[in-house]
């Protein structure tokens, strides 16, 4: 019997134990009138909770939010306890105001006060009082970007108006104005200082504001050399403002190339033709860039291309590009092109620039020809670019592209000066309708303005960079418009699939030559380990011809990043 009474007795315990481990306690609160308690039950708030610790920090919220929306006068008068598990809390809520007009005896900048919306016409602020807190905040963020980052606000000598508003007085404190006086480098420290100058308009003795910063280092990520791998950090001391930045280099030099094979109709013989195209981007940390292009194709033509565009040489705005062209038609003709251009880079997006362009065009031809001869050209040149990227995409990095150039000048021939002019637009844009389909569109066009044309002086077109299903360069003009357009599927992240439609229009006052042309087919790009490998499968017509298998093109290019 004493174990039977024993067990009994434990099990009662435990029983009552767990009870009372497991009982919620419930919360009641109550106005000091009908319509004060209907006015908490308004609020709501939360009636059961798991300790008495949890239950007070609710009463106490209850009463702030009734303080925030106006019930200045709020109070808790007790809390008291009814049963075991049950709990009621007892308020004053009194009278609501409205607003509150408050003098700041101009010691906060007026252009903050006007951002606020609730400057009144006498210039003083006037608040609703749901709104006060919200507003503080947002006048001391203003003012740490004006270099007080350390700056607080508060309302004092609050009295009554009447019995809907209120009147106070604000008051400022704050230290002395901060201003950027280093930055510091992690991670890539030989990042060139002249962008963080020019680019990121970032220098020493300028306001602190660390919003401004954090917006300014972002646009690192629009550098095809460099990227942000986190946000900046700053160091305050008692005399200093240290900033620190942290990046890394990214691999930004490319190697690209095709080979493209067709059917020559006359020879019925399979002819190669295809190009390199070298970039190296910021290899000595100045922001560099020297592009080299030499290509061949089955028309015995041949390119060299060499450009070199140097940023903010000295540490100025003004940079610097250079170009020199040889372009060589088997031997009927050769002509070198030379241009020196400045740029201002204007911010991340936009580039202006400004130059001369020279051309010598030399007749390789042993039997006098009335359209191939010797000219010289000189030009002034404007461009300007728009880029902007997408950098979270590694197979199409760049989202738009819009790149404008015209020239004035004059050519000279058979002691013959005439004026001519030129006008060059290439752009191109994606439309991403979701994370797999997009919409590739590209329009690049050539006008050369002239009372009389050469041969060797018109622009020509035609192959993988123009209108596909055609050869390389086997096209001249004096006016051509070209639209390329794909549909891109992405099978993952880095395979994706295309469709190819293209379209053109071009005019030869030489030969009176005025023709449509199309290109349909298909394509892949696919990121290998060697880069990114591109496949096009295109048959190219004119207006009144039929498609030809044998006419069709195959291009195969390979860009690889180191």
């Amino acid at each position: 019997m004493p174990k039977i009474k024993h067990l009994f007795t434990t099990l009662l315990f435990l029983t009552c134990f767990t009870y009372c481990i497991g009982q919620n306690l419930n919360l009641t609160c109550i106005g000091s009138s009908e319509h004060e308690t209907t006015l908490i039950d308004s609020l709501g708030y939360k009636k059961t909770f798991q300790d008495f610790k949890s239950l007070e920090t609710e009463v106490a919220n209850l009463r702030n939010k009734l303080i925030t929306i106006g019930y200045l006068e709020t109070d808790q008068l007790r809390l008291t306890k009814k049963t075991d598990s049950s709990y009621q809390a007892h308020f004053s809520i009194k009278n609501k105001y409205k607003s509150i007009r408050i003098s700041h005896n101009e010691l906060v900048s007026m252009p903050i006060l006007k951002l606020t919306g609730f400057l009144d016409n006498s210039n003083t602020l006037l608040i609703p009082i749901e709104k006060i807190e919200e507003t503080l905040n947002f006048i001391n963020t203003q003012m740490a970007n004006e270099g007080n980052p350390f700056s607080s606000l508060i309302i004092t000598n609050i009295q009554k108006i009447d019995n809907l508003n209120l009147k106070g007085s604000l008051s400022v404190s704050k230290l002395n104005a901060r201003t950027l006086d280093k930055f510091i480098l992690k991670g890539y420290e030989k990042f060139p200082k002249s962008y963080i100058k020019r680019y990121l308009k970032i220098k020493n003795g300028q306001t602190f504001s660390l919003d401004h910063i954090k917006k300014k280092t972002k646009l690192l990520n629009n550098l095809p050399f460099a990227n942000q791998i986190r946000e900046p950090e700053v160091l305050f001391s008692q005399d200093s403002t240290i900033l620190y930045m942290y990046l890394e280099k990214s691999r930004s030099n490319t190697f690209d190339g095709f080979l493209g094979f067709g059917t020559n109709e006359t020879t019925n013989k399979i002819e190669f033709d295809g190009y390199l195209d070298l970039n190296l981007t910021n290899n000595l940390n100045y922001g560099e860039s020297l592009k080299l292009l030499y290509k061949s194709d089955e028309n015995e033509q041949q390119t060299f291309d060499l450009k070199l565009q140097t940023p903010y040489i000295f540490n100025s705005p003004i940079g610097v590009d250079l170009n020199l062209n040889i372009f060589k038609r088997d031997s009927s003709f050769v002509t070198v092109t030379q241009a020196a251009k400045l740029n201002y880079q204007i911010n991340s997006n936009h580039i202006i620039s400004a130059g001369i362009s020279s051309v010598q065009s030399t007749d390789l031809l042993d039997t006098p020809s009335p359209l191939i001869t010797d000219y010289n050209s000189n030009q002034y040149v404007i461009n300007y670019t728009f880029t902007n990227r997408q950098n979270f995409d590694p197979l199409f990095p760049i989202n738009l592209l819009f790149d404008i150039s015209t020239g004035f000048g004059n050519r000279t021939y058979e002691n013959m000066d005439e004026k001519q002019s030129s006008f060059y637009i290439n752009t191109f844009k994606i439309f991403n309708l979701n994370d797999k389909n997009s919409i590739y569109g590209r329009v690049s066009s050539n006008y050369l303005v002239s009372n009389t044309y050469l041969e060797n002086e018109l622009p020509r077109f035609g192959g993988i960079n123009s209108i596909r299903g055609f050869e390389e360069n086997s096209l001249i003009a004096n006016l051509y418009a070209a639209l390329n357009t794909e549909y891109r599927y992405k099978l993952n992240n880095s395979i994706y699939v295309h469709s190819v439609i293209d379209a053109a229009y071009f005019e030869n006052q030489l030969a009176n030559q005025k023709e449509k042309l199309f290109g349909f087919g298909f394509g892949f790009g696919l990121i290998t380990k060697a880069g990114l490998f591109r496949f096009n499968y295109t048959s190219g017509k004119t207006e009144n011809q039929k498609f030809k298998l044998s006419d069709s093109k195959i291009h195969l290019s390979l860009t690889t990043t180191f």
